[in-house]
């Protein structure tokens, strides 16, 4: 009796099979992930993946995962050997959202792709202007302006700067990410005008002790 792969098993098994170095060559994992995606019974698989989690894979969902100023995110598979891991994005209720980098132009420090599992949102996609000695973005030009609903697919590369400015309740996105390409990234706050570079903790820790 064959047994039935679970969807992430699925996906990682198609990445894995491409030997290339994924991050140069994005756009083939946007050709798997459109393909694969397509399929008309993804939500059910991946509800029935996470009621058939054990207890032991519960907890390491939950300890890769964590929660942003809009959403919750979930790791859902990270292997070390993998040059990509695969995410779960669960939007808080609109009146639970502080502000932060999510609802601010920004960039990302790896490439990704989305399809939106249920729910919608509003995605901008933006070009930038940076200061030539520092780096920052001091302005940013609306490109584009989406209403993204389920089924919408979409991919986004580390150098792009994108916006998510409002989500329905409920809205969930499922993503592979590709691993880091820079060491950091850039937001822009149009409120304020201000430009941030953001640097994770991971990349600081290696010049910790000169610091003290």
């Amino acid at each position: 009796m064959l047994t039935r792969l679970s969807p992430l098993t699925q996906l990682a098994g198609l990445l894995r099979t491409t030997d290339l170095p994924l991050a140069q060559h994005w756009q083939v994992v946007d050709e798997i992930f459109r393909d694969w995606t397509s399929r008309p019974d993804l939500r059910t698989d991946l509800r029935r993946h996470l009621e058939s989690l054990s207890p032991d894979e519960a907890d390491a969902v939950l300890g890769r995962s964590r929660e942003t100023t809009t959403h919750f995110a979930w790791c859902l598979l990270d292997s070390p050997t993998d040059p990509f891991s695969i995410w779960l994005h669960e939007y808080k209720a609109p009146e639970d959202w502080r502000e932060g980098y999510a609802d601010s132009v920004h960039n990302h420090r790896y490439h990704f792709c989305t399809t939106l599992l249920r729910g919608n949102y509003v995605h901008e996609r933006y070009s930038t202007l940076r200061d030539p000695i520092s780096g920052l973005i001091t302005s940013v030009r609306l490109r584009r302006s989406t209403l993204c609903q389920a089924g919408s697919v979409g991919v986004m590369y580390a150098d792009e700067f994108h916006r998510i400015p409002e989500a329905t309740e409920g809205t969930m996105t499922f993503l592979v990410k590709s691993r880091p390409v820079s060491e950091f990234s850039l937001s822009y706050d149009p409120k304020t005008g201000i430009g941030h570079r953001h640097v994770p903790v991971e990349v600081r820790l290696g010049d910790l002790a000169a610091r003290i």
